[in-house]
């Protein structure tokens, strides 16, 4: 299964040959059992031009089918280790989501970071319902001309606000990074890198931000287990499983 570095590849491969429409959903098990009760959030991942393993528990479930998987695709790292080649390449950048004054810190660590990376363009759009987009917006990201559009709404708005408006948006990729700005801008604190590699971060955030996060974590990601059990039970596990193991085998 692709890893960051592969990842990065085929993005700077995107915006090389100008193939515009692509975008990249980074899933984890929230994803999974919001598309198990949403259809459109579903068709969203499905329809991604990449759709990357996040989070602890779809690595693990991704080994278990038999995908040599040495780690998961984190936002944030995924993010700068693609700042690294925009910056000596000169590919530009547009930052969508969040809030204003998160982008404006964003940008700044950035800059600490990546001295001649080029941003054309920030922008937060209105918190009553930000799927959707006006043709100001539209306009404003077109006219800015980027050749990467990352996404900062968190799951799934973000998948959906992506799939909805690919079509309309003149850009080789879209990036969906969930809470990248607000850990890169430093709005929100991160995870250190020992608890990030050792599966924990879930915890961490949990504990950080309980009251937006609880239903996440203590619901959805037990519910997550039950569909997991639930495949395998079917019999369809074994089926995948062999196919996989055929695939990789080839």
């Amino acid at each position: 299964m692709l890893q960051i570095s592969d990842i990065v590849n085929i993005i700077d491969d995107w915006i090389q040959n100008k193939d515009f429409g692509n975008y990249v959903v980074i899933s984890n098990a929230n994803d999974v059992v919001m598309g198990s009760k949403d259809k459109m959030v579903m068709e969203a991942v499905n329809s991604s031009s990449l759709s990357c393993p996040d989070g602890i528990s779809l690595v693990l479930l991704a080994r278990l089918y038999g995908y040599h998987l040495k780690r998961r695709v984190y936002g944030p790292d995924l993010m700068l280790e693609f700042l690294k080649v925009a910056e000596k390449k000169g590919y530009t950048n547009f930052f969508y989501g969040s809030t204003l004054q998160t982008l404006e810190a964003l940008v700044s660590n950035l800059k600490k970071r990546f001295p001649s990376l080029s941003v054309v363009g920030i922008y937060a759009p209105s918190f009553r319902n930000n799927i959707e987009i006006d043709e100001k917006e539209i306009e404003i990201i077109n006219n800015a001309s980027p050749d990467v559009l990352w996404v900062g709404l968190g799951c799934p708005k973000q998948q959906l606000w992506m799939y909805k408006h690919k079509d309309k948006l003149k850009v080789p990729v879209m990036v969906g990074v969930g809470a990248a700005f607000d850990f890169l801008s430093g709005t929100k604190p991160q995870a250190p890198r020992w608890i990030r590699d050792n599966g924990f971060e879930w915890l961490f955030r949990l504990l950080t931000e309980p009251k937006r996060l609880w239903r996440r974590y203590l619901i959805d990601c037990p519910f997550f287990l039950y569909l997991v059990g639930k495949e395998i039970a079917s019999g369809n596990f074994l089926k995948n499983k062999k196919r996989v193991c055929d695939e990789i085998s080839r």
